[in-house]
């Protein structure tokens, strides 16, 4: 079918009630372009304000209902077609309305969906579409609202192929060829028995024929066929992460349909001795955890977004993406694909228990099997996705009525896919929840046959679990409690995915020789220990940290906390105006933080020193972070205020030992390394100038790393990601605008508003910073930056240059130029 995009020409607004604009209530439709998050763009408030927020888990946004709507002309040559329209993901709850008739739905908010459209359309006149969302505490994290991904407009013939109807596998490969198989559904909606040929070229990136096929296919009205090609590639080249290469295959049916598909030639294997491998080698999955929105954008999901966070991560040295916890964008799996990235594709986040008071499990007992369906059908030709994850922290696992639902999901995977493997990420300690007394009483009794009293061994086993929550999860999930309980849920599954219990790796080895683990969601502070038990056992195919990606809502679970007597412990979720969970290894801009070079380190990818400086502010108290919270650091030696203060200063480092230099005298040398969990630490006192760091193995250097201190005037400088945009396919353009002095030493102590103005063939889309708690809107032409950075994201709006300019205070006007190809 023929694919138009249908994000242009669309208005939006909260909905109103039809009773209430009868009595005169007037709300304004605004011209908006797709994507569109309706949420980001509304007043955040704390908690009992008089419009119903969604609380820390929502970065309290408001909840709301929204109406959108479109008019669009439909030749009368267009009769007799076949029309639909393609959702990507509407969230949430979406109902569409085509010239006012009800014409489909759908209640959750990450599946594709199909609209069928032309019985309808109005031939030779303007039509209209109508499309109503809402969103009200469904959700632990912010979702954003309304028509946040693409839309297309799909027009074919009666007899076509149908929509994501094209699904390449390669099952047998060998060093001389891949044998490519081609299956092609088409459907026949004449009343009249249809016989076509089906053309089929496999090209390679260079756009040269590779391999081809011509077949017949009758297709008896109302009856859709598949067509199966058998293809064989010579000499393919094999996708995988180190060298991601693609082909495509275009199925031509005639003069009546064509689609084209790209798709790579690799093989998957498992088993608890190799692990995970692909094309025979093993990998190590060096996991992050994701959130769908895109910072400073919202929800909105453009394609160079997408493609933008793929690059980062990979540069930061992961080679896997858990799209937490649901099915992932065609955009980011196009990025992908393109750049090498691995992905778990996650479907849920419930089941039939809610975890909060109007989310999906409301939906999933009647929905389940159409958005297994939507997700198996959007990821199909990906090479990049080698996992099916059915879930989430789901408290059913832990029961057998539980285990009988994944045993459902995992085979209804299974039979729409049989190429990739299936995983669920289970929180032990969720799944046991109801039942943690009997966990209690059982260390009771450990704690009698020790000859403890019962109060002495009930007080330590509570010290002991409380002491770190970490620990907690970690202690329950090694439990015989949960190893008796989940049994049947993991069995149901290729790979066992396990959130916070790295305590199983090696338990499971013995108790379950077959039992292959992905640590699917793993503390950030713990990388080091984790990723030794990735390397030490087979049965362990990697680690996923909790978030790759800083996050929107959720809000405040990674910050710096400290002890004070009002606060003797730290709390889960931050205060208003907290807006970001905080616990990326970049932020929500994709700065990269201290623990992304750490992570670096422990993967072997890095093998310069990096140096991180707690705020001298805070010197002397009590840190007390969550296990999600990385050390309050910053990469900076520009401390104005503090010169002569005590300072500690972090150094990460993969060498026998690290010698710190403070504008050149020698702070001594300390081991660094696997042995002291690839960090030491420096107490000195802060003085302006030059920090090196200069790490050493058998006493030759191995690499350094220097801070220098800002000085002089403050200057604001302005770098664009890319100079050349184009007009389509969601492309868009990142300014950073940072603070530096003369040389370019970044200032991040001197923030300050910054002020934009955009003219030409372009619109500011987003503005904003990684300020955690900032009350300043992402739809503004001001913003203060936060630690010297803030970023402006540009949208082309048509041929032509983008002039950006730039203000703030006590620095010079600047301007920069994007041009739009």
């Amino acid at each position: 079918m023929m694919r138009t995009s249908f994000n242009d020409g669309w208005q939006a607004r909260p909905k109103v009630n039809p009773f209430a604009e009868l009595s005169g209530t007037k709300v304004p439709f605004r011209p908006v372009t797709l994507p569109h998050d309706a949420m980001i763009g509304r007043e955040r408030a704390a908690p009992g304000a008089e419009v119903t927020m969604e609380g820390g888990a929502g970065a309290y946004f408001p909840g709301g209902t929204y109406e959108y709507r479109k008019s669009f002309f439909v030749a009368e040559e267009q009769r007799g077609k076949r029309i639909l329209f393609e959702f990507e993901g509407v969230y949430r709850d979406a109902v569409v309305f085509v010239n006012g008739d009800y014409a489909g739905q759908r209640p959750f908010g990450y599946s594709q969906f199909f609209v069928d459209a032309d019985r309808f359309l109005r031939f030779g006149e303007d039509n209209e579409i109508r499309v109503e969302a809402r969103t009200h505490q469904d959700s632990r994290w912010y979702t954003g609202a309304g028509i946040y991904r693409d839309t297309w407009m799909l027009v074919g013939e009666v007899v076509r192929i149908s929509p994501e109807g094209v699904r390449v596998t390669t099952p047998d490969i060998d060093g001389e060829r891949a044998v490519v198989e081609v299956a092609t559904r088409v459907e026949n909606d004449s009343i009249a028995i249809r016989t076509v040929d089906v053309v089929t070229e496999i090209r390679d990136a260079d756009g040269s024929v590779v391999a081809s096929d011509v077949s017949k296919v009758t297709v008896l009205p109302g009856e859709p066929a598949t067509v199966r090609q058998r293809l064989y590639v010579h000499a393919p080249l094999l996708w995988s992460p180190d060298s991601p290469a693609l082909y495509t295959a275009t199925v031509n049916l005639g003069d009546l349909d064509a689609e084209t598909v790209t798709f790579g030639i690799r093989s998957l294997s498992l088993d608890p001795v190799h692990g995970l491998r692909i094309n025979g080698a093993t990998v190590k999955l060096r996991g992050a955890c994701v959130h769908h929105d895109n910072g400073v954008l919202g929800a909105a999901t453009f394609a160079r977004a997408e493609e933008r966070r793929v690059r980062l991560l990979k540069e930061a040295g992961f080679n896997a993406i858990r799209m937490s916890h649901n099915p992932m964008s065609k955009a980011m799996l196009d990025a992908c694909d393109r750049l090498g990235m691995l992905v778990v594709d996650e479907a849920f986040d419930v089941w039939t228990s809610g975890k909060s008071e109007f989310d999906y499990s409301l939906s999933f007992p009647e929905w389940w099997e159409r958005d297994i369906e939507a997700m198996v059908s959007k990821d199909f030709n990906h090479p990049s996705v080698i996992f099916y994850s059915i879930g989430n922290e789901i408290p059913e696992t832990g029961s057998p009525l539980g285990a009988a639902w994944g045993r459902k999901l995992a085979e209804k995977v299974r039979s729409s896919d049989g190429t990739r493997y299936v995983t669920n990420a289970v929180n032990g300690m969720l799944a046991v929840m109801s039942e943690l007394g009997k966990l209690r009483r059982q260390s009771e009794e450990k704690a009698a046959d020790a000859g403890e009293s019962k109060g002495a061994g009930e007080e330590k086993g509570i010290n002991t679990l409380m002491a770190d929550a970490g620990d907690m999860m970690n202690a329950i999930s090694a439990s015989g409690l949960v190893t008796e309980k989940t049994a049947e849920s993991f069995a149901v599954l290729d790979v066992a995915g396990m959130n916070y219990a790295e305590a199983r790796y090696a338990l499971d080895r013995d108790l379950f020789p077959n039992r292959i683990i992905l640590g699917t969601e793993t503390f950030p502070t713990r990388i080091d220990g984790n990723w030794r038990l990735v390397g030490q056992h087979g049965h362990v195919i990697g680690d996923f940290t909790w978030t790759g990606w800083d996050y929107l809502g959720e809000v405040g679970i990674g910050r710096p906390q400290y002890l004070t007597p009002d606060a003797p412990r730290p709390s889960h979720t931050a205060p208003y105006p907290y807006l970001v969970a905080g616990c990326g290894d970049l932020d929500i801009t994709g700065h990269r933080r201290p623990a992304s070079y750490y992570r670096e380190i422990v993967f072997g990818l890095r093998t310069q020193p990096y140096v991180a400086v707690r705020r001298p502010e805070h010197h002397g108290r009590t840190y007390a972070g969550t296990p999600w919270a990385w050390s309050d650091t910053l990469a900076s030696w520009t401390w104005p205020g503090f010169e002569g203060s005590p300072v500690t200063v972090e150094v990460y480092g993969d060498a026998d030992e690290v010698e710190l230099l403070v504008n050149g005298r020698s702070l001594g040398r300390r081991p660094v390394g696997e042995d002291h969990r690839f960090r030491t630490g420096f107490d000195t006192t802060y003085e302006p100038g030059e920090l090196l760091a200069v790490a050493y193995r058998d006493g030759t250097e191995t690499g350094r790393h220097t801070l220098r201190s800002a000085t002089g005037p403050v200057r604001l400088r302005a770098e664009a990601d890319r100079t050349v945009v184009t007009t389509d396919g969601g492309d868009l353009a990142y300014v950073t605008l940072t603070l530096t002095d003369a040389d370019g030493t970044l200032h991040t102590a001197a923030d300050r508003p910054v002020s934009l103005e955009v003219s030409g063939a372009g619109v500011l889309l987003g503005f904003g910073s990684a300020d955690p708690a900032s009350e300043e809107r992402f739809d503004a032409t001001e913003r203060r930056t936060y630690e010297g950075r803030v970023l402006a994201v540009l949208r082309p709006t048509g041929p032509g240059e983008i002039l950006l300019t730039a203000t703030a205070p006590e620095c010079e006007r600047i301007e920069i130029l994007v041009s739009v190809k």
